[in-house]
């Protein structure tokens, strides 16, 4: 097949944006579907995408992607099955594949780094690109978070050899890679509706691990339940904050920084300044060194230098309002969407401001993930003095009889606990004389904080 442009059903994805954009500067013409604008479709539109918003077919897909002999249709999983778009192409016999198939292509054409995980998969991702990105040898980068350094999910360098990818478990898209260096951050069951219990949730790992070039390395985290099958000749390293054949040393906290030593095999690298200075940073980094340094290509100095320059990614611990002073107030906004995500903002929140007042917002996010998980929402929820709960955000999936957000907020045993409406959360937050706020969750509370920051 001749592949001479390429439509994607689901544009408006972060992760199908990055792969959007990589085909747009090899010059493939490139066109999609999704069912709504944002700021990110916008910006694709103008950087040359042709996007619409109707599942017409007549009206979302341009005359030019209508041979089948030369148009590849990329889709997400998050897209229906039964999206018209979507069932136009494969009744017609167009070559369908998801978007993880596409990513393996490039992961197999590079010396590919790629970070999996339940959680910690995007920062450490992001770190590894600007690291690797500062560096002479450069990469391309495909994200899962808009970096603040960039105001982009994607990094272009044609002349790379390597690529920095997020690799996503979800509908086991990250069987599609190929990789060079494989970070595992945590292993902590999620998506059950895919992997049916705990067991297979780490076999899937454990095939992600399988993956791994014979020439290539995998780094995981201390202590996981995971046991890894990498192939003959595949190096295996650990690492962790404080332990592990990669690790932090010397930890300093004060005047709101966090300096550490970056421990390698072999050597070290002093005196790293945190560019967001949070605890689960300190860890992250750690993984993102370690993987930048398993190629052999990455400047001690100017890794150091791109640590401290790292603005993080849009939603990860991102300040909305930021009042100086003892009694000034705070609202960070967090992409956290998994219990032990949760349970690790509001620590590290609690960190940041000991002994102030803290107002958790948390819209929960898939309802089988809330049914599966209640409980331990609600420990984590319980952490904050104040809580505020939205109804599920239901993203690609209909509702479950009798799941909703009232299952958490029954368990939450912190006594100010509240049930909001969505369309509520900005007066409610207006009218709770919050000190530190934190909007958590993967749905469209994202969407709120910006208005709740101008209304505080």
């Amino acid at each position: 097949m001749e592949i001479k442009q390429i439509y994607f059903v689901g544009a408006g994805g972060i992760g199908m944006a990055a792969l959007e954009r990589y085909y747009l500067a090899k010059r493939i013409p490139v066109a999609g579907y999704d069912h709504a604008r944002s700021d990110l479709t916008d910006t694709l539109g103008k950087e040359g995408a042709h996007i619409c918003f109707e599942d017409d077919v007549e009206k979302a897909i341009p005359a030019a992607f209508r041979d089948k002999e030369t148009t590849l249709v990329v889709y997400t999983p998050a897209v229906p099955a039964a999206n018209r778009v979507l069932s136009y192409f494969r009744e017609n016999g167009f070559q369908v594949v998801k978007r993880a198939a596409l990513l393996g292509e490039i992961t197999r054409g590079s010396k590919a780094l790629c970070f999996s995980g339940t959680h910690g998969k995007t920062t450490t991702s992001s770190m590894a690109a600007h690291i690797m990105h500062n560096c002479e040898c450069g990469c391309n980068a495909f994200l899962g978070g808009i970096l603040r350094n960039y105001g982009s999910n994607y990094l272009l360098d044609p002349s790379s050899s390597y690529s920095v990818v997020e690799a996503d478990e979800f509908d086991r898209s990250f069987h599609h890679l190929c990789p060079y260096v494989a970070v595992v951050t945590a292993t902590d069951p999620d998506h059950l509706d895919i992997y049916g219990d705990e067991e297979g949730y780490l076999e899937g790992f454990a095939l992600f691990t399988e993956l791994v070039r014979p020439d290539g390395a995998l780094v995981l985290h201390t202590g996981l339940k995971l046991k890894p099958r990498p192939a003959k000749g595949v190096k295996t390293y650990t690492y962790s904050k404080e332990e592990g054949d990669f690790h932090a040393e010397n930890i300093r906290r004060g005047n709101g920084e966090v300096h550490f030593d970056f421990v390698y095999p072999g050597g070290r690298i002093d005196n790293i300044n945190l560019g967001v200075p949070v605890e689960i940073n300190v860890e992250n980094a750690v993984a993102a060194l370690a993987a930048c340094h398993l190629t052999g290509d990455m400047d001690p100095d100017i890794a150091r230098e791109a640590i401290s320059t790292f603005m993080g990614p849009k939603r990860r611990f991102e300040f909305h309002l930021k009042e100086n002073g003892a009694n000034g107030r705070a609202i960070i906004d967090d992409y956290a969407h998994h219990p032990d995500e949760l349970r690790a903002s509001i620590l590290s929140v609690k960190a940041l401001y000991p002994g102030r007042r803290l107002t958790v917002a948390f819209q929960p996010h898939l309802f089988t993930r809330t049914r599966d998980f209640h409980r331990e929402f609600a420990e984590a929820l319980s952490l904050a003095d104040n809580v505020i709960l939205l109804p599920i955000y239901p993203a690609r999936e209909e509702p479950i009889p009798g799941v909703t957000s009232e299952m958490i907020h029954d368990l939450v045993t912190t006594e100010k606990k509240l049930l909001k409406r969505r369309e509520d959360l900005i007066d409610t937050v207006k009218n709770s004389n919050f000190e530190i706020l934190l909007t958590a969750g993967a749905g469209d509370i994202a969407d709120l904080v910006n208005q709740i920051a101008i209304n505080s």
